[in-house]
């Protein structure tokens, strides 16, 4: 593999000094560039975009030719997992992901096997190789997978939600089913992470998408629990060299997640991804009190980069100046852009985000 050229997205998630913030954006590479699109339309579907190594690895780095982005993340998709079970994952036009197969019964849950990374999903794993390899080391590559909450939602619910009844009746009337299920996925996350790693991902991401719709005490029992399972099984490297260009860190996102962020300190992530709804200097606060070397990653609302371009750099410096002076944290939309998101306003945020931030790391 290439020596990596710009290693300060790992810097930063490492708590390391750097010279300025890096920046990434979730759903960088997507439909609000009209070369993702024409990509897509000869693709004949998202799934056949996902699942060919080489037009992955192509969208991956399509933002990069436009922007002076800090990292890459695999193009992939969070349900990759559920669909190599053999639910059928597919996408409706303006409806997003869907399941040929839900989950309806105990034995549908029980029969469910755990995919092997390098089988199932070795279409993943040949892009993330595929990857490394085109990038030459320009940027770090970061890995993903969907946390086991949020699969078991879109298992359980057969696609998107707004209330979250069926899941939400098994987590009440069957919650041991729930267990099982969340249980197995567990299982399977680690193994995909893993075998991302292996791969060449040089870090990776569990997005919480749904974590937020849960109550107190059943986000503990029913997500951050079995994230903790995965951080703990992730192979990272020798914890005793978190320095080391070899280790890889872990990042978890949580939406909606602010009220727990005390908690997902605890869990022995490296990185903590923050919506717009947080204030990034209480949250740096909350890590500083326990000690713990923990970076922060947002906040931006994506909405912002449809403002004029002077709004969206006073946006830059208030995100930066909440945080505030130091490393440990990695400037990314406290979400996935929007698909309409103008191409110009997106290179004028990643602009003044270098531009801006060299003075807080001096």
């Amino acid at each position: 593999m290439s020596v990596l050229k710009n290693d300060r997205y790992l810097r930063a998630l490492r708590c390391q000094p750097v010279d300025r913030t890096p920046v990434w954006m979730m759903r960088q590479a997507g439909r609000y560039l009209p070369e993702y699109r024409a990509l897509r339309a000869e693709a004949g579907s998202f799934m056949n975009l996902c699942k060919n190594p080489q037009l992955a690895c192509e969208v991956t780095l399509q933002p990069l030719r436009r922007f002076d982005l800090d990292a890459a993340i695999i193009f992939s998709d969070i349900l990759t997992i559920p669909d190599a079970m053999g639910l059928g994952l597919y996408f409706e036009t303006g409806e997003g992901p869907r399941f040929e197969k839900s989950l309806l019964s105990a034995a549908d849950i029980q029969v469910l096997p755990i995919p092997d990374p390098e089988v199932e999903l070795r279409y993943v794993m040949d892009a993330i190789r595929t990857t490394r390899h085109e990038l030459q080391g320009k940027v770090p590559l970061i890995g993903f997978s969907g946390s086991p909450w949020t699969l078991a939602t879109y298992m359980i619910e057969g696609g998107s939600s707004k209330t979250f009844s069926k899941i939400k009746k098994m987590m009440y009337s069957e919650p041991e089913l729930l267990h099982a299920l969340l249980a197995k996925l567990t299982q399977s996350v680690i193994l995909y992470l893993n075998a991302q790693i292996r791969a060449g991902a040089q870090s990776v991401m569990i997005f919480d998408s749904w974590g937020g719709a849960l109550s107190h005490e059943s986000y503990r029992l029913f997500s951050l629990n079995y994230m903790q399972q995965i951080v703990e099984g992730i192979n990272r490297g020798d914890s005793s060299s978190a320095n080391s260009a070899d280790y890889v860190p872990v990042t978890l996102f949580t939406k909606g997640g602010g009220l727990w962020l005390d908690k997902l300190i605890q869990t022995g992530a490296d990185a903590l991804g923050v919506d717009w709804t947080v204030n990034l200097g209480q949250a740096r606060a909350l890590v500083q009190q326990s000690g713990k070397n923990v970076a922060l990653q947002g906040n931006l609302d994506p909405a912002v980069l449809y403002a004029p371009q002077p709004f969206i750099e006073t946006q830059v410096e208030s995100v930066l100046s909440e945080f505030g002076a130091g490393t440990g944290h990695v400037f990314n939309l406290g979400h996935g852009i929007m698909q309409d998101a103008p191409i110009a306003h997106v290179d004028y945020l990643i602009k003044a985000v270098h531009e801006k931030s060299a003075r807080y790391h001096r």
